[in-house]
């Protein structure tokens, strides 16, 4: 079976999913809804710098439910409740990396959503590497201890080469490291670590009293120029670390941990590892590291090379669910709902 796809969006994510969907036998790009005027009109291919595809980028939504697509792939930087609505009560399934796993932080929002979903008959599925598919391989890991005391997630990495300010500078990078609203800046931007949280939780089938953000800073001794415009000034926090717990009780059994600096000249200065950790407590304990390695033939001509190898690993696992999603029940899908996902489409004809 081919399913009929509707991009939404062009951006860093977008561009890997155009490119996933057109070398997917599974999938067939039908449509692209361009965010910005000056996208209109122009060859989705050509955006996504792959060449030519024949299908051009619109910002008209009517005519975008009309195809009658199987699936949105959805990826603009924020979630829109009206845009899903919209999208959902025509029928159309969606999978999303826009800060979207259980909807929970999108308040009655999230009610209207669920009302889509039964209207339509159609289904929407959050995902991404972190929040996302990491909590999967912890709630997969965590099958093989016969008790489990406690389940951590910690991704770690520094985000200099990374040119997102507008998801950056909202979780407190950049701010005077003695500003006092700083806790309360960072728990606003990094609330969808909540839903991680909570997706582990269900995956257990505990229910929390409590879950709370936890942070530390480090500043920056010199001033920073970073990509995108944009500069961390001497003082200015150049480092966060950011942790989510749910409590039963006193005692925490879920924590989703985010470590990311940027530069060399932290203080205090932090260990750091590149990639995610995984840590089953329980009997017996389980400890997994994920870390990526470019392709053999990988050539890189710009950093930005670089930068896109890790928005593929964000983009496809939105895309790897599209064919059991499309399949699900109407409502909120997440990877406790769906059955294993199954990488179809993207072995190497090399």
């Amino acid at each position: 079976m081919t399913f009929r796809i509707v991009q939404w969006t062009t951006g860093n994510v977008g561009k890997k999913s155009v490119q996933a969907i057109v070398d997917n036998a599974q999938l067939e790009l039908v449509g692209c809804y361009a965010w910005s005027a000056e996208k209109v009109g122009h060859d989705v291919g050509e955006l996504c710098g792959i060449g030519p595809l024949g299908v051009r980028a619109t910002d008209d939504v009517d005519a975008l439910v009309a195809l009658e697509p199987d699936c949105v792939v959805y990826n603009p930087m924020f979630a829109d409740a009206d845009e899903l609505i919209r999208i959902l009560r025509a029928g159309i399934n969606v999978v999303a990396t826009a800060e979207f796993i259980t909807g929970h932080q999108m308040g009655a929002d999230r009610d209207r959503i669920v009302e889509a979903c039964e209207l339509g008959g159609s289904t929407i599925f959050g995902s991404g590497i972190n929040p996302g598919f990491i909590q999967l391989l912890a709630i997969v890991t965590a099958g093989i201890s016969d008790r489990v005391d406690r389940v951590s997630v910690v991704e770690s990495f520094d985000t200099t080469i990374y040119n997102s300010p507008a998801t950056e500078i909202p979780m407190g990078f950049g701010y005077p490291a003695d500003q006092p609203d700083l806790p309360a800046i960072t728990e606003k931007g990094s609330a969808i670590f909540r839903e991680a949280v909570l997706l582990v939780a269900d995956a257990l089938g505990v229910e929390l009293d409590d879950i709370r953000c936890e942070v530390d800073y480090a500043s920056t001794t010199e001033d920073l120029a970073l990509p995108g415009d944009w500069s961390i000034a001497a003082g200015c926090v150049a480092g966060i670390d950011v942790r989510w717990k749910g409590f039963v009780g006193t005692r925490d059994v879920v924590e989703v941990r985010g470590i990311w600096t940027k530069g060399q000249t932290l203080e205090p200065a932090w260990p750091m590892d590149f990639g995610y950790t995984i840590r089953v407590e329980g009997r017996p304990t389980i400890k997994t590291t994920l870390s990526f390695e470019p392709p053999t033939d990988f050539v890189a001509e710009t950093l930005d090379d670089f930068v896109m190898l890790g928005l593929t690993i964000t983009a496809m696992p939105a895309i790897t669910a599209i064919p059991a999603v499309v399949a699900a029940a109407p409502g909120i899908a997440t990877y406790n709902d769906l059955p294993l996902l199954l990488p179809r489409g993207v072995l190497s004809h090399a």
